[in-house]
């Protein structure tokens, strides 16, 4: 919980039992920002509802996965998925990061953001990497003020051509 009232920000993981909300908002993503993702609407689209149930419970019972949704008055605002780097278990990469239209600049994307790297920090990673659209300025701009760096040169993005992204990393500090 980021804040307390009626109108409070609340950033939590999702549940298994709510694929809905979870097609809901990742469509509702994809449908605002296709360049932002390597994904694309009409992939996810053709999933089969159970699916997004599945995955959802398969986050929740592989305890290397968090998918995190900023919520207020119910309503899903936002959502980013937190998920231990296969290769290298000192990493957590970051997917699926996206905010609301009518929601941004409220800070909603830096509590995402920062509820991930909690949970990341809470693992004991050392550090978090993400994948960003080089022409979201806004959003190289949230990653930067919260910590991340750019790791070298751009290169292309999964998906449509012509589209190029940066890696970024964000160091994790030893706790005092």
């Amino acid at each position: 919980m980021i804040d307390a009232g009626p109108d409070a920000l609340v950033i939590r993981r999702l549940r298994p039992d709510e694929g809905v909300g979870y097609r809901a908002i990742r469509l509702r993503a994809l449908a605002n920002a296709p360049e932002a993702f390597c994904s694309s609407l009409a992939e996810e689209e053709a999933r089969p509802p159970e699916s997004w149930s599945a995955r959802l419970e398969n986050a929740a019972r592989s305890g290397v996965d968090c998918p995190l949704v900023a919520e207020r008055d119910g309503a899903m605002l936002g959502m980013v998925w937190a998920k231990v780097d296969g290769a290298d278990p000192d990493t957590v990469n970051l997917f699926q990061m996206w905010v609301a239209p009518e929601c941004r600049g409220q800070g909603v994307a830096r509590a995402l953001l920062m509820g991930a790297v909690d949970w990341a920090r809470a693992r004991g990673a050392r550090t978090v990497g993400l994948g960003v659209n080089c022409a979201n300025a806004a959003a190289v701009a949230l990653y930067r003020r919260a910590g991340f760096s750019i790791l070298g040169e751009p290169y292309p993005m999964a998906g449509e051509a012509g589209r190029m992204e940066y890696a970024m990393r964000l160091q994790l500090g030893a706790e005092p």
